[in-house]
């Protein structure tokens, strides 16, 4: 190209240039020119270091990658009489990729007069749906395209969020009724205070009121009565009369 729309190292244009004056102008700043829109009339270059702008393209692709996630599409093969064992055993495999995030693709294959039977290979497929509707969803119900019908499943939002590792095993609680039934118990009222609470205060034991009366009846006398008794026996008793000038003894009552 003759010309080119230069763009310098600082990112401000500088206009269009003559292609050897724009490369003399990035050799005298020891820098390359780089073409970046080829398609543009005329062509737009900029001044950069070459070695610096290939290696930060490559470090944006590989963050891009990074945070790119890969779904693998997995395919495993049925027969329409198909036994009870080999069922189990292929399904344990779907169950395993689904936990590994991996879509499945299931085929039913027909051979000979088994095609005129599609009934058959439909009723596997909804069975295995069914059975594992925890860990998939079906993308693409059962469809027949000639002698092979196929479904495709896909990880459940469980998997995918990682409530259910590879392993089997829950890391969440995902049963709603299983958390409001813990709520409920942990805010359980008390037993009503009905019967039972009447039943326990008619056998609490009696009003200090009453049981403190009973018992001051049923107490022997205090201690202050006999002694407010025998003062009362004192004053009572005369005392000896003259005549026997004293000589009766002071206990000895007195007719």
């Amino acid at each position: 190209m003759p010309e080119v729309r230069l763009i310098d190292d600082q990112g401000q244009q500088v206009g269009v240039l003559k292609t050897a004056d724009a490369l003399a102008f990035a050799q005298e700043r020891e820098l390359d020119l780089v073409e970046v829109a080829p398609e543009a009339r005329p062509p737009v270059c900029r001044v950069l270091d070459y070695s610096k702008y290939k290696y930060e393209q490559a470090q944006k692709v590989k963050q891009a990658r990074k945070h790119q996630q890969q779904i693998t599409v997995r395919e495993i093969k049925f027969r329409p009489k198909i036994a009870e064992h080999d069922y189990d055993t292929k399904k344990h495999h779907v169950e395993r990729f689904l936990k590994h995030k991996d879509k499945v693709k299931v085929t039913i294959m027909f051979r000979g007069r088994e095609v005129t039977h599609p009934e058959r290979g439909t009723a596997i497929l909804d069975r295995l749906a069914e059975e594992l509707s925890d860990l998939g969803v079906v993308e693409q119900r059962p469809m027949q395209e000639g002698r092979n019908m196929t479904m495709m499943m896909a990880p459940s939002k469980a998997v995918l969020a990682g409530r259910i590792a590879a392993d089997g095993t829950v890391t969440a609680a995902t049963d709603e009724h299983a958390v409001v039934d813990a709520g409920e118990a942990a805010v359980a009222p008390e037993p009503p205070a009905g019967n039972g609470g009447a039943e326990a205060a008619a056998q609490a034991p009696a009003p200090a009121e009453n049981g403190g009366a009973e018992a001051a009846v049923e107490a022997p006398a205090p201690v202050d009565n006999g002694g407010a008794e025998a003062a009362a026996e004192a004053v009572a008793a005369p005392e000896p009369p003259a005549e026997n000038g004293g000589t009766a003894a002071a206990g000895t009552p007195v007719s």
